[in-house]
């Protein structure tokens, strides 16, 4: 970093705290490392860190502001990120001096408090809870004995491979939209573990989680060399309103083995069993053996059995299979370090800018992999060209009130999702602090910072007092037993009797225009890929408040 030379005295700058020593790390002639970590103990938007030695340093390097040279001995670092009381601003720093240099330096926050950002007003640790207890409402199968949604019951325990999660407002397990949500929740947990920490949700995360890994194991059979890819009839199943609790309808298999192909299918299932194997790697050893055993196992029968599955449509079918392959390498490669699943990655990628992220297209996600394993130039132009293309002037539409919006399907998913991978994109040190500001502020509009009922309104169910209160989902539209659930409930007037908890709705139109009607399967269906990137980028942000590199934010409609 360039450090430049000004005449500015920081002494003019009042202390809000005592300062703190930095730490010596590493030193050698002509120069150190060290680091620091300072307490907030006022809320601050943006914030500016007086930074003096004992010695003359000719220059210092870091990474989480902009450092400016007084003299010798004094620097500024300046940054506009957003801290709350409790938070630690802590960075790393490399300087160059005379000789064997060991200095002793001291930080001190002379940034004065200021109103905070809208960023500062969400609190994404309950938005995290609520997200987790969506995907517990979702699941299918014997439920335990500590199930936290009291008006969900067993249901479809006589499925050929039971568990797993119901896929939308309905009832049908398809593989592609598990597999992919699966893989980004997974992600998030292994990117942003001390974001579940920090949010008191780490247990209820690994619960919330092996569910589907657990469903995955089962529909896998390593004898046959065969996948259960769907449970559940689409037709017959959209067209039944009512509680999952209640079926009895057949509830038909769908298979990939050596004759019916889904490498598309098979390859995200590796992926998310190889995420998932990383994830469970300290918290369970015996458990992430298995998983990744199934997971090399699926991979490999995919490279052996290219091709999509077709029999999801024309509810799910994928337009390729490259992606997922793609995925399951490299996380195969992240779980292993074995340099076969790298190069096969390598084969899979496609560099062309990727259009969004969602549970048929994981080109973004394969080149951020692939970006994040190598560092080569290729793979950073293409995760740069996606984002170039997300931003403003980039080409796609932006509501007034600023949401990024791609399609009238789901267009929070597809926000949620690019927020998500933004998030990862500036861990590996892409623009940091553009890309955290958009991605923070497109999970602030899903959260209330737009203009929908008088503001205020979150697009999660459940968070805030303003949410949508009649989702397209069958099982929260039903009174409590005994009361019947039929079709009338699809058209009730009235919100829904139970509250959603954690879902996020499809979203708004381009022009921020929302309706609250349960019948409107397109701006009010709910579902489990839905939620992942936006669920992912809530454990993000989470982690960003924990190590201090909170951006500040500057949304268009405020709450």
């Amino acid at each position: 970093m360039h450090i430049a030379v000004t005449l500015l005295s920081y002494s003019l700058l009042l202390p809000l705290a005592a300062g703190v020593s930095t730490t010596i790390t590493n030193s050698w002639d002509g120069g150190f490392e060290a680091e620091a970590c300072v307490p907030v103990t006022q809320e601050l938007n943006g914030w500016t860190l007086s930074l003096t030695f004992d010695e003359d340093v000719w220059w210092v390097e870091v990474w989480i502001g902009d450092a400016t040279k007084i003299s010798n001995r004094e620097y500024t670092i300046t940054s506009d990120m957003h801290q709350s009381p409790g938070d630690q601003i802590c960075f790393d720093i490399v300087g160059q001096g005379d000789g064997d240099i060991r200095p002793t330096g001291t930080v001190t926050i002379v940034g004065g408090p200021s109103k905070a950002g809208s960023g500062s007003q969400k609190n994404y640790a309950d938005a995290l809870a609520k997200s987790i207890l969506f995907y517990d409402t979702q699941r299918s199968g014997r439920l335990p004995a500590d199930n936290p949604i009291p008006w969900r019951g067993d249901s479809n325990v006589d499925d050929c491979v039971p568990g797993g999660w119901h896929d939308a407002g309905d009832h049908v397990k398809f593989g592609l939209p598990l597999s992919s949500a699966a893989t980004l929740l997974g992600w998030s947990l292994v990117q942003f573990k001390d974001g579940y920490e920090k949010a008191g949700q780490l247990d209820q995360m690994y619960d919330m989680i092996k569910w589907i890994y657990d469903y995955f194991l089962r529909a896998w059979n390593p004898g046959k060399q065969e996948l259960c890819v769907q449970v559940g009839d689409g037709y017959k199943d959209h067209a039944y309103w009512g509680r999952p609790e209640d079926m009895n309808m057949d509830r038909p298999c769908k298979f990939v083995n050596e004759t019916t192909p889904g490498a598309d299918i098979v390859g995200g299932t590796a992926a998310a069993l190889a995420a998932g194997s990383i994830g469970f790697r300290a918290k369970d050893s015996a458990y992430a053996d298995r998983l990744l055993n199934a997971a090399m196992n699926l991979y490999s029968f995919a490279k052996g059995h290219r091709g999509v599955f077709s029999g999801g449509a024309p509810f799910y079918f994928s337009s390729g299979d490259a992606d997922e392959m793609c995925e399951g390498a490299m996380w195969l490669y992240k779980a292993t370090g074995d340099q076969s699943y790298l190069i096969d990655a390598k084969g899979f990628v496609d560099l062309g800018v990727a259009w969004g992220l969602g549970w048929d297209d994981k080109k973004i996600a394969c080149q951020s992999l692939l970006y994040e394993a190598t560092r080569e130039d290729q793979y950073k132009q293409a995760v740069e060209g996606f984002f170039n293309s997300w931003f403003p002037g980039g080409g796609i539409t932006y509501t007034p009130c600023g949401l990024a919006w791609r399609d009238k399907w789901g267009s929070n998913r597809f926000a949620g999702n690019s927020a998500f991978m933004a998030l990862l994109a500036a861990e590996m040190g892409l623009q940091p602090s553009t890309y955290r500001k958009w991605a923070v502020e497109q999970i602030n509009y899903l959260l209330g910072d737009n203009s929908h009922d008088g503001g205020c309104f979150s697009y999660e169910i459940g968070y805030g007092s303003k949410f949508p209160r009649n989702p397209h989902h069958r099982a929260a539209s039903c009174p409590d037993r005994p009361a019947p659930c039929t079709d009338d409930q699809l058209y009730a007037w009235g919100s829904s009797p139970h509250v959603l908890n954690g879902a996020l709705v499809g979203g708004p139109d381009e022009n921020d225009k929302y309706k609250d009607e349960r019948a409107d399967y397109i701006q009010n269906e709910v579902a489990i890929d839905y939620n992942a990137g936006f669920h992912g980028a809530l454990a993000g942000i989470v982690h960003l408040k924990a190590v201090g590199k909170m951006p500040v934010t500057n949304n268009k409609c405020p709450c």
